[in-house]
């Protein structure tokens, strides 16, 4: 199938795709017109809630909104720029781990409660202890062990810690220096806390070697993961250079290596995707600003087969 547009509604972005109770749902970010000046930070990019949508046909269905779920102002500890999301479930319950700025302005990953994939989200009181960084996607593993992989660099400030600890002066890496990798922690049971420290993913080259700044390839935000029989994939924006590549490895820590590209240059500048398999195929699930005459903060939803 052709790539198309699945929300004409409204400006969304940042999908994450899941099959809830045999039925296809989606998390997106909510687009604002901010009348903010853009630059490298984000801060363009002012979404204040989060809605969840269903999708009951892909080939040629358009998603049907269920409504708000979680608003900015039901966040105790945050502060504005709801950013990516995702939802999983577990022990019966839905999980959403966001991201948002907290009254310091450093972003920092939350925890919102539903009983239903349609919502409303309940968030927690505060974030969760050690988190930073932005866009988690949670990943379930056969044995049911959920992992949390996050980070996004510029604005999303992953350049900012050094071992999980907030840095003075940060530098971004350039040419041949190894570039910034995202993070993963495995949840608590309750999916309420990190159970372990964050650590780094080794994220390497098609040859195997340590992914350098200036490899067009290079990590910058938007991790996905899933797993196809033994091999784990993960999929990531490459941020300023406009791209969904994928890589592999053989258990959530990595290393992963990079195998290849799903989606080239879209309109707008940021890129970022989630998979989901659904009546035997697998779909690619991201967004670009061409319905918004090519602003890049006012994005729309799309679907490709992959």
């Amino acid at each position: 199938m052709e790539p198309r547009y699945i929300f004409n509604d409204d400006f969304m972005a940042d999908p994450s795709a899941h099959v809830f109770e045999g039925k296809l749902y989606i998390y997106p970010s909510h687009d604002i017109d901010a009348h903010s000046s853009e630059n490298d930070n984000g801060d363009h990019f002012m979404m204040r809630d989060y809605h969840a949508l269903r999708l009951d046909d892909v080939e040629h269905g358009q998603a049907v909104d269920c409504g708000k779920v979680l608003d900015l102002d039901d966040i105790p500890w945050a502060s504005k720029q709801l950013w990516d999301n995702d939802v999983i479930d577990k022990n019966g319950r839905y999980y959403m781990v966001f991201s948002a700025k907290d009254k310091c302005g450093i972003f920092r990953l939350g925890v919102a409660v539903a009983e239903r994939p349609e919502g409303p989200f309940i968030p927690e009181a505060d974030p969760i202890r050690g988190s930073y960084s932005i866009d988690p996607c949670l990943f379930k593993d056969n044995d049911g062990e959920v992992y949390c992989v996050f980070g996004g660099i510029w604005g999303g400030q992953l350049q900012c810690y050094r071992n999980n600890e907030l840095i003075e002066n940060p530098v971004l890496p350039k040419g041949t220096e190894h570039c910034i990798c995202p993070r993963i922690a495995k949840m608590s049971d309750d999916m309420l806390q990190f159970a372990e420290t964050p650590r780094e993913i080794e994220m390497l080259d098609a040859n195997g070697n340590r992914m350098l700044a200036e490899d067009i390839c290079h990590f910058f935000e938007a991790s996905w993961m899933y797993r196809d029989g033994d091999t784990y994939i993960l999929m990531y924006s490459t941020g300023d250079t406009h791209r969904i590549c994928y890589a592999v490895g053989d258990n959530p820590y990595g290393p992963f290596r990079y195998k290849g590209t799903w989606l080239e240059p879209v309109a707008g500048w940021t890129t970022h995707g989630s998979v989901c398999f659904w009546g035997g195929k697998r779909y690619l699930f991201h967004h670009d600003s061409v319905p918004s005459g090519g602003v890049t903060w006012l994005r729309s939803l799309k679907v490709k087969e992959i």
